[in-house]
């Protein structure tokens, strides 16, 4: 119980962080093609950053109508780019974005990667932190 409760208060406070997010000046997108890569680009407004975002998606490969957006925040804060991959087979990324700081984020992607609570998962890990300029922080794993 004590963990649905810290579960539930997470997810509160990052509804709140968002809503209250969108005073700020710099922006953050992500945009994701099943399967076929993703972009992450900074805007002053969410058309300006999910265009760069597409544009990043489209040149690594992807077709333009299969680039979907999917996280924007403003201000960006830190963000967390989460690998999950279901027992069956399917994988997906989840992204968490406009968190306080770096332990936030990296504390986010354990709380989302909890086996306790996502029995079904085989595989789920941080693939990447950006920070509030949108710089990645891993390499290989690895906070820098």
């Amino acid at each position: 119980m004590a963990k649905k409760f810290r579960l539930l208060a997470i997810a509160v406070t990052l509804a709140a962080t968002s809503a209250a997010a969108q005073d700020g000046p710099a922006g953050i997108a992500f945009v994701q093609a099943p399967e076929q890569g993703g972009g992450v680009c900074m805007g002053a407004t969410p058309e300006e950053g999910f265009a760069c975002a597409v544009a990043q998606c489209v040149e690594g490969g992807a077709a333009r109508e299969d680039c979907i957006r999917t996280n924007w925040c403003q201000p960006a804060g830190w963000s967390v780019d989460v690998f999950v991959q279901h027992r069956e087979g399917p994988h997906w990324h989840e992204v968490i974005c406009g968190l306080p700081t770096e332990a936030a984020a990296k504390a986010t992607a354990l709380h989302v990667c909890d086996r306790s609570e996502r029995d079904y998962l085989i595989e789920c890990s941080a693939v990447q932190i950006y920070d509030p300029d949108g710089k990645e922080r891993m390499q290989d794993g690895a906070t820098r």
